[in-house]
């Protein structure tokens, strides 16, 4: 599934990368664009938006909550989504990308030497060129998505 997350959500469109999940983040406030880009791509309105999106109402989610982590809960209760680990940490959190896998020896000049001497797995984003290594940071979400019961 692949979605599109309205302004409102900036946080939420986040944690949506974080597992995995195609994401678009529309800042804009241009309902027609956002409409336009929903049907262009079959994506899945995100928003907390009460307002109807003219026969997408199907297509679209609406978010109650203002709290991050009510805000997963509803996500993955209202799509019936089950979140898969093996697919967390796959996409660019910055700009959505598919990250790519990249060997150690062609970053070092990239990450700080601490990083580089206790990693061995990186993944690099093809797009914005951002790495991503397995840093505390996994555990923290681990712990988030326990707590929201996912």
């Amino acid at each position: 599934m692949k979605f599109i997350v309205t302004k409102e959500l900036g946080r939420l469109a986040r944690w949506l990368r974080i597992m995995g999940f195609d994401t678009i983040y529309f800042k804009s406030d241009n309902k027609g664009t956002l409409i336009l880009e929903a049907l262009r791509d079959n994506r899945t309105i995100i928003t907390r938006s009460k307002e109807k999106h003219n026969g997408l109402e199907k297509q679209t989610v609406t978010i109650e909550s203002s709290i991050l982590e009510e805000q997963l809960r509803e996500f993955v209760t209202k799509l019936g989504i089950k979140v898969d680990e093996e697919k967390m940490f796959t996409r660019c959190t910055i700009c959505n990308q598919a990250l790519e896998r990249i060997e150690k020896k062609d970053i070092q000049e990239e990450v700080p030497k601490y990083v580089y001497e206790n990693q061995d797995f990186f993944m690099k984003c093809p797009e914005c060129k951002r790495i991503y290594w397995q840093g505390s940071h996994w555990g923290h979400v681990k712990e988030v998505l326990e707590l929201c019961g996912l």
